[in-house]
């Protein structure tokens, strides 16, 4: 009995490890799923679309992890150390970075890029290690995200103008991109000869390793493109991730209403008042007038009315010293305007002709 179950056991087990797919056909079937998904037609936040996504992405993590328990990469070797048939497998993270870039998730697409991007640096620092092409590995997220001091320090409500510097290095970024965009339409027009014999089965060691090489480094192209992008959308991510914060926190809190109460003209009047209305607050005229000019809520404070009477009696004495100065001189003149005056008000009582008097 013991011997049988132990026999059930071994064949379970062979079973199993028959049954384990192998490290080759899972990378074959996750970068096949790739390119059809990426050549697709159906809208990528279909769910069909997504389910193959993510399948593809579970498929090459798998291979990743096979591969990095083999050894099959070290940083002390050569890349004619490596096995033709083994080249293949330098493209895991470059196609796990560009599957994770096609998962939906507006809610998370920070986290999304973020990861995408560290599969395509770490793409890259492989193929910089064993020397594949020439380029220049990407900044950290750190550096590649922190913003210019002049950026921050200028208003919100414009734009800085970008320094000679940054005309520089954006100029360096464009024509970086123009020499890798030919490069890319040279690689892609060698792999498309080299793609009819391996696609045959009939290319030898030499052609095999070709094809792979080169579309290592076409990958090269596409991710060094996939990660200034990225580092572009995380820029505008967290801006918004920002606002949103913003936004979401509580208003300042509005000042109290003001609670009723009953102006009185005195003390003795606010206690009577008082007395009758014991829900309503009194205030006297003084003490309004007091609170008002504690706080600066008045108007004028009566400041511009006492200068405009002050003003006012300026003018009428400087009239009258006007006249006296010529009674004083003997004016003709002045002395015959004021006796008709005189005569003239002897005869007429005060406020003859004002019509706007009338009763």
């Amino acid at each position: 009995m013991a011997e049988c179950e132990i026999n059930g056991s071994e064949r379970q087990d062979s079973q199993s490890v028959a049954e384990a797919p192998k490290l080759s056909d899972l990378f074959d079937r996750g970068w096949k799923i790739f390119d059809e998904v990426d050549n697709t037609n159906d809208p990528l936040a279909s769910n069909s679309v997504q389910v193959r996504v993510k399948r593809a992405i579970s498929m090459l993590e798998e291979t990743s992890r096979m591969a990095a328990q083999l050894d099959l990469f070290s940083p002390n070797e050569e890349l004619e150390e490596i096995a033709t048939a083994d080249l293949k497998y330098l493209l895991s993270p470059a196609l796990l970075g560009a599957l994770t870039m096609k998962l939906t998730g507006r809610d998370k697409r920070l986290e999304i890029v973020q990861t995408a991007r560290a599969y395509f640096v770490d793409f890259l620092k492989r193929c910089k290690d064993y020397s594949i092409s020439e380029f220049h590995l990407p900044e950290s997220v750190t550096e590649s995200t922190v913003p210019d001091e002049a950026a921050e320090n200028a208003p919100s409500t414009c734009t800085p103008m970008p320094s000679t510097s940054n005309l520089v290095a954006m100029a360096a970024q464009r024509q970086a991109k123009i020499e890798r965009y030919s490069q890319k339409k040279e690689l892609e027009a060698r792999l498309s000869d080299v793609r009819r014999s391996v696609e045959s089965g009939q290319a030898d060691d030499e052609t095999s390793r070709d094809f792979y090489l080169l579309n290592v480094r076409k990958w090269v192209i596409l991710c060094l493109d996939e990660v200034q992008s990225i580092d572009q959308e995380m820029q505008i991510l967290k801006s918004m991730d920002q606002m949103q914060l913003g936004a979401a926190q509580p208003a300042k809190p509005s000042r109290p209403p003001m609670k009723p109460f009953i102006l009185t003209k005195d003390a003795m009047q606010a206690q009577v008042l008082g007395a009758g209305y014991p829900s309503l607050p009194t205030m006297t005229v003084d003490d309004w007038y007091d609170q008002h000019k504690k706080h600066g809520v008045l108007p004028d404070h009566g400041v511009p009315r006492r200068v405009a009477v002050d003003e006012d009696t300026d003018a009428k004495e400087r009239e009258e010293e006007e006249k006296e100065r010529q009674a004083e001189n003997d004016d003709e003149d002045s002395l015959m305007k004021a006796r008709k005056w005189d005569d003239w008000k002897d005869d007429h009582r005060r406020g003859y002709g004002n019509r706007q008097n009338m009763g």
